[in-house]
């Protein structure tokens, strides 16, 4: 195994590690929420939905033998228990979609860390090659414009701020 391989794998290893420590500090309400909201967007849940309703409609809008119609057109009863399921699932699936956003956010801000990072980083190697190539006489690199631009510190205040002020609707 190559050593860029080894390092991708103990990435890969990292975030799944965080992803399962995530999944195991979810409280018990947390768990049924997520259960419940997979169960909903699934194409079993949909399939059972179909067949409750058919076999709904059937019983109460075709005479059967042995099944007394118990909800007459136009299905009152139906309607109510329709609307409450969608209080509660809506309800279940916001929980679950609220706790995968605040997650999202954590690794937002890992992301910008590292983005910061990054640019830290970079900014130090231009200034160590700039550096390189004045003591070794090259002047191409210590004249160039962009790369004495892109050596200098970023602030990131600056650069935020300069974006909210420029982009539209904010």
């Amino acid at each position: 195994m190559s050593e860029n391989s080894r390092q991708t794998q103990s990435h890969i290893d990292a975030i799944v590690r965080q992803e399962e420590e995530a999944l195991e500090r979810r409280s018990n309400s947390e768990r049924f929420a997520d259960s419940v909201g997979l169960f909903a967007g699934s194409i079993p849940f949909v399939v059972f939905h179909l067949v409750l309703l058919a076999g709904w409609l059937l019983i109460n809008s075709v005479q059967i033998p042995r099944f007394q119609p118990f909800d007459p057109y136009p299905f009152s009863l139906l309607a109510m228990i329709v609307a409450m399921e969608a209080v509660i699932l809506s309800s279940f699936i916001l929980m679950r979609q609220n706790r995968m956003m605040r997650r999202g956010e954590l690794r937002d801000h890992l992301n910008l860390q590292v983005d910061l990072l990054a640019e830290k980083e970079i900014t130090k190697v231009l200034q160590m090659v700039r550096a390189i190539g004045g003591h070794l006489g090259v002047q191409d690199i210590i004249r160039d414009k962009e790369i004495r631009e892109l050596s200098q510190a970023t602030s990131i205040e600056s650069l935020s701020q300069t974006l909210e002020d420029r982009l539209p609707g904010t």
